[in-house]
């Protein structure tokens, strides 16, 4: 994931730190985040990554969840943003550079808060709050304590449970991600405003109560590797999420001339794997000459869709080959 990183699961490890007061007693952590670069290369055909299975098998099994993010090994914090698609706004996820002397999970909150994404598909309701603070119980709960002006966004109910759900899936992923839960057992997020229980956050949505991830509120399917703006050399190597896992899918390679239209360059099929812990994921490889392209990754049904067919696609991503 440079998104992609090392699929080695690093050993659990919980940080020691200072108690703090708060509804449920937390330890305060600090670790490193996680996540190493993932480059380009591999066959000159598109491929099946081991834990996948060719497209259109039959052999499929029902993922009733979105796994936990793996330990990885460089710094950068997967955060989840608000994402258009072809029939609604799901949740997406990108890798963003850490920074700064904070905890991963409150790294990870910051920047899903006061950031900007790459993707100009996605988005975020939330605002900069004056104050953020998290931290993590033994028992795999993460609280987290933000002022109310975070909510500081008029949106409707089901944008406002989208965002609530962005907060428990970054918070999640950045602990995961940071080896800082076991990701065998469930992870839960409490969220309090300005240190109290029992708040509306964006005044539409109750809190007060234990929140796990809702798999439906995740894409069905999106793209982890290449990042929106990527510059590659020569071949671009795709990595992604499906959900559930054994889903076929479709991709397609649009290539842009130089007047700026967009024409169908290559296109294949997969079908995302059902490997334990790595459920959902898909990759493939293809060569390419020098260019600007967009990836889509699409439904099996729609893998004839037209290069203008844009909102067909669950997920895109615009890159550049060469120089």
């Amino acid at each position: 994931m440079p998104s992609a990183a090392p699929r080695e699961r690093v050993p659990w490890r919980r940080r020691a730190g200072a108690a703090r007061a708060a509804v449920l007693a937390g330890v305060l952590f600090s670790a490193g985040m996680a996540l190493s670069a993932c480059t380009a290369g591999g066959a000159p055909e598109p491929s099946v990554a081991a834990g996948a299975t060719p497209a259109g098998s039959a052999d499929r099994t029902t993922q009733a969840s979105v796994p936990l993010e793996t330990s990885q090994t460089s710094a950068k914090s997967p955060v989840y943003w608000l994402g258009r698609s072809r029939d609604g706004i799901y949740l997406y996820r990108e890798f963003r550079e850490a920074g700064g002397e904070d905890n991963p999970v409150t790294t990870a909150l910051k920047l899903m808060m006061t950031q900007k994404p790459l993707d100009p598909d996605y988005f975020t309701p939330w605002q900069q709050p004056r104050k953020l603070a998290a931290s993590i119980s033994g028992k795999n709960i993460i609280t987290v304590d933000v002022s109310s002006d975070a909510f500081n966004s008029n949106v409707d109910e089901p944008t406002a449970q989208l965002a609530v759900q962005q907060l428990v899936y970054t918070a999640t992923a950045a602990a995961a991600s940071a080896g800082l839960v076991d990701t065998e057992q469930p992870t839960s997020v409490m969220l309090l405003v300005d240190g109290r229980t029992a708040q509306l956050a964006f005044e539409r949505v109750q809190l007060g109560q234990l929140m796990q991830r809702d798999a439906s509120m995740a894409a069905p399917g999106w793209i982890i590797d290449p990042q929106e703006d990527t510059r590659l050399g020569g071949q671009l190597k795709v990595f992604g999420r499906a959900v559930p896992a054994g889903t076929p899918l479709a991709w397609q390679v649009l290539k842009r001339d130089a007047s700026g239209s967009k024409s169908v360059y290559l296109s294949g099929g997969i079908t995302s794997g059902q490997e334990p812990g790595k459920g959902g994921e898909f990759t493939f490889v293809v060569n390419l000459e020098d260019g600007d392209y967009e990836l889509r990754i699409l439904p099996a049904a729609d893998a004839a869709a037209p290069a203008n067919a844009g909102s067909t696609a669950w997920d895109t991503k615009a890159f550049r080959i060469g120089p």
